[in-house]
């Protein structure tokens, strides 16, 4: 049972119903994109344990949140949260290319050589802080928040072009509601609530408080 078809199975249960998004979560192998010792669960719908008191996110809650983008396979698609680079390989399947910013070093490190190993090369790797977003690649067609802030952060809402979607966690941290947006002439229209969530606050300059440098 432990295999991606399983999982895909797992997803689509879970309520996803975009066939594309089912296809990459076949295609890409989670086992390898998550630690050694946890390869044996990467086939099950659950998050698991990686560095920095991290998880990662379940498999069904990144699918439903790519679903959210509405991916047309020519998307320039920024993705703030690389982690362990599963989601980054999803969204690589379905979008022209993906810039993706973490803000762990060794994350960014382990996610490039998951990536590479994979001959994923659709995919840009920054270390930075994910809420300033990537101004000089701007403007984006879509862009996936992994990180809950009561709002999005301004320098997102102007990277992202007009007619442009972003996803993301709306709330403290902890207890949040993930919605999608659409870039309109006069901003951000609040376009659906996908589903409750758990995650973990998003830092930065426009976000909240970095701990690690209090």
């Amino acid at each position: 049972m432990s295999t991606p078809d399983h999982l895909a199975d797992l997803v689509r249960a879970s309520g996803v119903r975009d066939e594309r998004v089912l296809a990459s979560v076949r295609a890409v192998p989670r086992a390898d994109f998550v630690p050694a010792r946890h390869a044996d669960v990467a086939y099950l719908d659950q998050p698991i344990p990686i560095s920095h008191n991290q998880v990662t996110t379940q498999p069904s809650l990144s699918a439903r949140m790519i679903e959210g983008l509405q991916l047309t396979g020519d998307d320039h698609v920024l993705e703030i949260g690389t982690g362990y680079g599963f989601q980054t390989a999803l969204l690589a399947t379905l979008a022209a290319d993906v810039v993706s910013i973490e803000r762990w070093p060794d994350m960014v490190e382990r996610a490039r050589r998951h990536l590479d190993q994979h001959g994923i090369g659709n995919t840009q790797l920054l270390l930075g802080d994910g809420t300033l977003g990537a101004p000089e690649l701007a403007p984006f067609d879509a862009i996936l928040v992994s990180a809950a802030h009561a709002d999005v952060p301004q320098p997102l809402v102007d990277q992202l072009r007009v007619g442009g979607r972003l996803v993301q966690p709306i709330g403290p941290g902890g207890d949040e509601v993930v919605a999608a947006f659409d870039r309109t002439t006069h901003g951000l229209h609040r376009r659906d609530e996908l589903t409750p969530a758990r995650f973990v606050r998003l830092y930065g300059r426009h976000g909240s408080s970095d701990p690690t440098t209090t």
